[in-house]
């Protein structure tokens, strides 16, 4: 999921900001609906272990305990990353994107210039977001759905090209 600017705005310092993105991964299932989840999966685990424990199968129990326990880790692995963010903010002399998860920030600088944003069109799922420049290049967006990468390769050109014309762009 991404939310974008993408009018020319007044900023700061660097001049007027010509796109600003906040790109996160998209979480489908609530916090409430998890619980409701893990609820249905615990008592359905409870009663089949009750049963397999009741035929004389009691290691079963164990087993089951430790399928809830697992999908209960692989659910917090998934809402702890949802945090994880990356911002791409394009000025008249640089594109800065940063990349935030939970060790680290990165960022990486490009001159607009000579950037190229290259995404197939249609977009398949293993179609990327790149940019380019000066033999550097970035993935930006992956945890994206294709539609959305597309969008936002799609965003991100016309404002690169309206970057490049400066006297067009504050018209």
């Amino acid at each position: 999921m991404f939310c974008f600017m993408n009018d020319v705005v007044p900023s700061a310092g660097d001049g007027p900001v010509f796109f600003r993105a906040v790109l996160y991964p998209h979480r489908s299932l609530s916090p409430r609906g998890f619980r409701r989840l893990m609820m249905c999966v615990g008592l359905f685990s409870v009663g089949i272990g009750t049963l397999f424990f009741l035929s004389g199968a009691w290691p079963i129990v164990g087993f089951m305990g430790v399928d809830v326990a697992l999908l209960y880790w692989a659910f917090k692995a998934s809402y702890r990353s949802a945090h994880d963010y990356e911002t791409v903010e394009l000025t008249a002399d640089r594109l800065i994107v940063e990349k935030v998860d939970r060790r680290h920030k990165r960022r990486w600088t490009f001159q607009p210039a000579w950037l190229r944003v290259s995404m197939e069109d249609p977009p398949r799922h293993h179609s990327q977001v790149t940019l380019s420049s000066h033999g550097k290049s970035l993935v930006v967006g992956s945890f994206l759905s294709p539609d959305e990468r597309l969008d936002f390769a799609k965003a991100l050109r016309e404002a690169l090209h309206r970057s490049r014309q400066p006297l067009l762009a504050t018209l």
